[in-house]
């Protein structure tokens, strides 16, 4: 199947609904985030290896974790492990020129790879994404707070520190362990967790 065939059966399935979202994933082309090599299976619902021992994450996935996020024009997003781009692009198409995304990426050669692949569109060039080879397991305290947190690898449990980067009523998506978990800033103290099961990642890194 090809990509835009991919697209439109995952509206079709209702894994995409926000309008957004849905523009997004039309605009930002998977094939422009994989290895030459698998250009031909951009458009396949499944995990690619991208080298490094990582992957670009399965598109019904991306499309779940996307739509339980709501990005929204404007906002400050934060991309943990951002690695192909393809995540960090769909949620600059999203935020748009009033927005930024920080991509963020712990392996160099990787961070590179993801931050090529970015330049194929405008992103960089206008300031909407800014791609940083670091480790962002912990966050990135410096830029916080933010509107909404998306984290591409399995960590043990729901971070208190990137929690505690988010703005009141901001939101994290991250997969812990084979779920993925919503947390929702209701005030200063307290967050509303939600657990949707049945998935799998890469594990995230921390630098030691």
């Amino acid at each position: 199947m090809d990509y835009q065939g991919l697209v439109k059966k995952l509206i079709e399935r209702g894994y995409l609904k926000t309008p957004l979202v849905i523009d997004a994933f039309k605009n930002i082309n998977r094939a422009d985030f994989v290895p030459d090599e698998l250009k031909d299976e951009a458009g396949d619902d499944s995990p690619l290896p991208i080298g490094w021992g990582q992957t670009i994450s399965q598109p019904l996935t991306v499309a779940l974790m996307l739509e339980l996020l709501q990005p929204r024009p404007g906002e400050k997003i934060l991309d943990v492990g951002s690695g192909s781009g393809w995540t960090s692009a769909l949620l600059g198409q999203c935020v748009g020129e009033k927005g930024q995304v920080f991509a963020v990426e712990r392996i160099p050669e990787l961070c590179e790879f993801g931050k090529n692949n970015i330049f194929k569109y405008n992103f960089i060039d206008k300031g909407i994404i800014k791609s940083i080879c670091a480790d962002a397991s912990l966050g990135l305290a410096v830029e916080a707070p933010f509107d909404k947190i998306l984290v591409s690898a399995a960590a043990p449990d729901v971070s208190a520190e990137l929690k505690n980067q988010l703005k009141v009523g901001g939101r994290l998506v991250m997969p812990v362990k084979n779920s993925i978990w919503l947390a929702e800033r209701k005030n200063e103290k307290e967050f509303n967790e939600k657990e949707f099961y049945g998935f799998s990642f890469v594990p995230l890194i921390k630098n030691h």
